[in-house]
């Protein structure tokens, strides 16, 4: 049985957080940035992916609001996959509970590489590191591998990512600079050579595919690292396409009570969604997802939800722990995940020949 916290000791954590910021990680770097240093040449990126013609049609001919889990296995897995940026939350157990998340994503299909930092090999980022640091390195991303990578926050780790949304915006700052995830140094340039298009863009140009926070708001809020979001959590800016902001029924931490109101709202052109989780999930446990891509039932569950089952459990004798959050989660990010390969293959297939 997986050992929990109780409320009163994740509300002692909570109130120290800042104390535990020694607890970051100090995984070290590994140097991989030799030749990958600078803008890629146009087409470059595109022409570097190995794909058969055979490969590319069947990515071009999927559903990206029905995705197998043979699709995802024998197509997706085998053509271009965004990055998933993870933020944990401010206290030292979320980053744990977020690597449960990353195997879950894993077991379900998905290229484990996508899933960790390439530089340090862990598997979410710190909501203390630095939005402008992070919203460059997502725009390197983006630049050397041709898809637009996504974010999942979980608690302060979803305030981070609205927080990087605004510095992908240009609201904290009008220029942002690119910034090389293996060294994690500025290349002195705030512009990148748009992978599929060849066209030099601002990295405040960048628009996300999909972005999700679970468990923000509440205390962390008082903390100084995220004072510049009091007034701008909940309103999305539109360096996303589509933004998933999910509330627990009664989250004593993020300061949520069982209401029906929605928390997040556009700023113009984003697609919102606001979910309202059960009751009964726990903020600090919420993403912990790692059995639930073991067990067949929950895997299949969760492989065939659509957003007609939001707000539903599975039937009797499926793990329901945290089976909400996950599958509509994943749904997501397959359905991205088509949508970017096929952006990808599409691209590839306009180059000049030669």
């Amino acid at each position: 049985m997986r050992a929990r916290l109780t409320l009163g000791a994740v509300l002692q954590a909570a109130g120290v957080c800042a104390l535990v910021l020694a607890l970051a990680s100090c995984a070290t770097l590994v140097d991989d940035s030799a030749g990958r240093a600078g803008p890629p040449t146009a087409g470059s990126v595109l022409r570097a992916f190995k794909m058969t013609p055979e490969l590319q049609d069947r990515i071009l001919a999927l559903d990206p609001h029905h995705v197998s889990e043979d699709d995802v296995r024998k197509t997706l897995a085998l053509g271009p996959a965004p990055r998933i940026i993870k933020l944990h939350g401010g206290i030292f157990p979320t980053r744990l509970i977020m690597e449960s998340f990353a195997n879950f994503l894993v077991r379900m299909g998905y290229p484990s590489s996508e899933v960790r930092d390439p530089a340090t090999k862990e598997t979410s980022h710190s909501p203390y590191d630095s939005s402008s640091v992070l919203a460059g390195q997502i725009a390197w991303f983006y630049e050397h591998e041709g898809t637009r990578p996504m974010m999942i926050g979980h608690s302060q780790g979803g305030m981070q990512a609205v927080k990087v949304l605004y510095e992908l915006a240009g609201k904290f700052d009008d220029s942002v600079d690119v910034v090389n995830p293996f060294t994690h140094a500025s290349e002195g340039r705030t512009t990148i050579v748009d992978p599929l298009t060849g066209q030099v863009r601002p990295v405040t140009s960048l628009v996300l595919p999909y972005v999700s926070a679970v468990g923000a708001g509440g205390l962390a809020l008082l903390l100084p690292n995220q004072w510049s979001m009091v007034t701008r959590l909940y309103d999305i800016p539109d360096s996303v396409e589509d933004f998933t902001g999910f509330a627990i029924g009664v989250d004593l931490i993020a300061w949520d009570g069982p209401h029906t109101r929605d928390l997040y709202n556009p700023l113009g052109s984003a697609h919102v969604r606001n979910v309202r989780l059960p009751g009964a999930y726990s903020h600090l446990y919420v993403v912990n997802t790692d059995q639930l891509g073991v067990e067949p039932g929950a895997r299949n569950w969760i492989n065939a939800w659509t957003p007609a089952l939001t707000g539903k459990d599975p039937p009797a004798g499926i793990d329901q722990e945290n089976i909400q959050w996950a599958a509509d989660v994943w749904y997501s990010i397959k359905e991205h995940w088509v949508i970017e390969a096929q952006r990808f293959v599409r691209a590839r297939r306009a180059l000049p020949a030669g």
